[in-house]
């Protein structure tokens, strides 16, 4: 089993040049929605968290996926053309990115946890002053 690259940078240069054009479309995608997030490799991918896990996304022979976590049902009709599960969307290797509806869905996700963050902020007890 390999070691899990460094870094997105490390990650991508593991691939052919063909799909490393793909994931540094997904990678520049996903920035540009989510301005504020961490890169990161998380589960041996690469990752961009913003107050936890936002996105992931990795290459294989056939496909890009694209893990945006449980939402991918709210998007069903967006994906009706890809193959979906609960968390993954795998996009084909051999045809473009839909960058848009990835766009999409990270914004809706940065949304999410941007929500989950302010109401998990203001749930915590206020620190008494001494």
């Amino acid at each position: 089993m390999r070691e899990p690259a460094a870094n997105i940078d490390a990650y991508i240069a593991e691939f052919p040049e063909s799909t490393q054009a793909l994931l540094q479309q997904m990678r520049q995608t996903i920035h540009k929605a989510a301005p504020a997030a961490d890169e990161a490799i998380s589960y041996s991918m690469p990752t961009f968290k913003l107050h936890g896990n936002l996105v992931h996304f990795a290459a294989y022979k056939n496909h890009i996926g694209f893990y945006p976590g449980g939402v991918v049902s709210l998007f069903e009709k967006d994906l009706a053309k890809y193959n979906t599960s609960k968390g993954t969307i795998q996009f084909p290797i051999d045809k473009p990115l839909p960058l848009a509806l990835v766009t999409k869905i990270t914004k809706f996700r940065v949304q999410q946890n941007l929500e989950k963050h302010s109401l998990k902020s203001s749930l915590k007890p206020k620190k008494k002053p001494k």
